[in-house]
Order: structure tokens, then sequence, then C-alpha cells
């Protein structure tokens, strides 16, 4: 890791703890502000893997774990008005879902990275984001592995309600879960374009040196 790197850890930290702090504000019924801020990781860990290589790029990703690992502790220590701000459940979520999907997200991106432009980052974005989103709201929600914190009470997410308002009776973390992934799906196609436009500065600023 080179100081040409240095731009790319400080973009990925920032998102990381943007994220952390926007996810207790609500966006609506399903969504919190969170929801927008965070898929931008997938943005930064692309750019780096366009311009760098895939190696670079895993380091971004390995920097924003540690600073969410970091965000989850001090997020266990804070008290909300049900108990902590950051659950146990939350913290393994999240941490295991960033990691997971954006290591795939390099792996992907750099497998597909000879292809049209547009091919690797869509792609890796969207795979990515599919497995972080079932990995957190499963592992923090689900009924199913109430186990892995038995004191935590997540009743609250796991009543029925007709999915996103209006389809069939599902658990609430799942509206929640398929809500944010049709965000970060929305945002996978946007981010082509900033995508675009970055990775073509770093180029030119590289060819020029």
């Amino acid at each position: 890791m080179t100081r040409k790197h240095l731009p790319g850890i400080l973009a990925m930290a920032a998102i990381v703890v943007a994220s952390n702090i926007l996810v207790q504000f609500l966006f609506g019924q399903w969504l919190t502000w969170g929801a927008f801020t965070y898929p931008l990781a997938f943005l930064v860990t692309d750019v780096m893997n366009r311009v760098y290589g895939a190696g670079p790029a895993r380091k971004v990703v390995i920097a924003g774990f540690v600073v969410g690992v970091i965000c989850s502790l001090i997020g266990t220590q804070i008290m909300g008005e049900y108990g902590p701000l950051v659950t146990l459940r939350i913290a393994m979520g999240s941490g295991l879902a960033f990691l997971t999907a954006q290591l795939l997200d390099v792996a992907i991106f750099d497998r597909l990275r000879q292809g049209k432009w547009w091919r690797a980052p869509l792609v890796s974005t969207l795979v990515g984001s599919s497995i972080d989103t079932a990995l957190f709201f499963t592992i923090a929600f689900s009924d199913a592995l109430s186990f892995l914190e038995p004191s935590n009470d997540v009743s609250w997410a796991t009543e029925g309600l007709p999915l996103l308002g209006a389809g069939p009776i599902v658990p609430l973390w799942v509206s929640l879960g398929l809500a944010d992934w049709l965000v970060k799906l929305s945002l996978a196609l946007v981010a082509l374009v900033p995508f675009r436009a970055i990775v073509a500065h770093l180029e030119g600023s590289r060819a020029a040196t």
C-alpha cells in the first residue's frame, strides 16, 4: 500500500463512518439514510480495482472492515431507548456482510476486468450488494438465528406485515431488506457515471506523471 492509495482508504473509511451514523435516522417507512451512503463503498472498491488492481482494492476493503468494527464497538457502548445502538447480532451481520460482499466484489471485478468497461463494476456490485443485504438482514434479524444473541429481543423485526406494505405477509425484516436491496441495485446503475469519470481522471493523472 502506497501513498497514492490513501484517498481510497480515506474515502472508504468516511463512507463506513457516515453510514454507521446515518443508519440511526429513518427515511420513510422502510429505509434509513445510511442505505444511500453505504453502497458507495462498492464504488470505491471498484475504482481502486480498475486503477490499481485487485491487491490494493482488497487492502482498502480490509481498512473499511477495521473502521466498521471500531464503529460497532463504539455503538455497543451507546445506549438508546431500547438498549445499545449496536447489538451483537447487528455487529456480526454488518462485519460479515461487508467483508464477504466486498471481497466477492473484488474477485468478480478482477475476473471481468477485460470486458466492456461497465460490465465489471455493474456485475460485481450487483452480486456483492445482493450478498451483503442477504447476509446482514438474515444474521441481524432472522428469528432462526436468535441463538446468536438470546438476550436480544428482535420480535419487532419478525412481526408479520405485508411486503413493503402491499405484498404477501412476511417478517418486517424481509421488507426492510428488500427495500435496502432495491436502493443498492438502483445506485449500482447510477454509480457507473462517477465510476467512469473518476477512473478516467485517475488514469489520466497516472499517464501524465
